[in-house]
């Protein structure tokens, strides 16, 4: 099975991007998702997440508080090492249950931290969805509510945008017209399906 990681800084457009794999009918494998589902309440992940880091990352019905979260491990570069440590390994593993269930031309897999965490080895080629760094604060702050600085310091604590395109295979520029983003999609699409009919 021909496995494509999709990687790209945050708010740069990964999501989009998948979106658009997927109404061409590519299996789609997301690791937000993955992450997002092994913290729900009663789950082991998330009673380990407030052991190590308090309840204060708790919402008032005792799910996770995302916002907390996030903000807490990308301005205490020791809180993010925990999670990662708690997190990573679960959602590698499920990733991989997923993989191995799910059909398809070919997989996307969709892996925020790629390049941070040395993870090009799980797949066959690299995706990179890149934009210009101001793109991806100005959506920070109009999607999320974050402040200017705040949105700096994630970006701050990615890997370099250089580092992103250093181990791309293929690349993706989010930085203009929606049509122009679903047309690289589709000529992708057509590539990948050539190279796993070859496989």
């Amino acid at each position: 099975m021909l496995r494509i990681g999709l990687t790209g800084g945050v708010a740069s457009g990964k999501s989009t991007v998948a979106a658009l794999f997927a109404g061409l009918g590519v299996t789609v494998i997301d690791t937000d998702r993955i992450a997002r589902e092994i913290v729900e309440p009663g789950r082991p992940a998330l009673a380990e997440l407030v052991r190590a880091l308090g309840t204060v990352i708790l919402g008032s019905r005792g799910a996770l508080d995302r916002a907390a979260l996030r903000r807490r491990i990308f301005a205490d570069a020791d809180a993010r090492r925990t999670v990662e440590r708690i997190l990573h390994p679960v959602i590698l593993a499920e990733l991989e249950r997923k993989s191995r269930e799910a059909g398809g031309p070919y997989q996307l897999l969709v892996v925020p931290l790629l390049v941070e965490r040395n993870l090009a080895g799980l797949v066959d080629r690299v995706l990179v969805v890149d934009c210009d760094p101001e793109s991806q604060i100005e959506r920070l702050i109009k999607r999320d509510g974050e402040t200017r600085e705040s949105a700096r310091a994630m970006l701050a604590a990615q890997a370099p945008r250089e580092a992103r395109l250093a181990a791309a295979d293929d690349v993706i520029q989010n930085d203009g017209e929606p049509a122009a983003l679903a047309a690289s999609v589709a000529t992708l699409d057509r590539r990948y399906r050539e190279m796993a009919a070859q496989a």
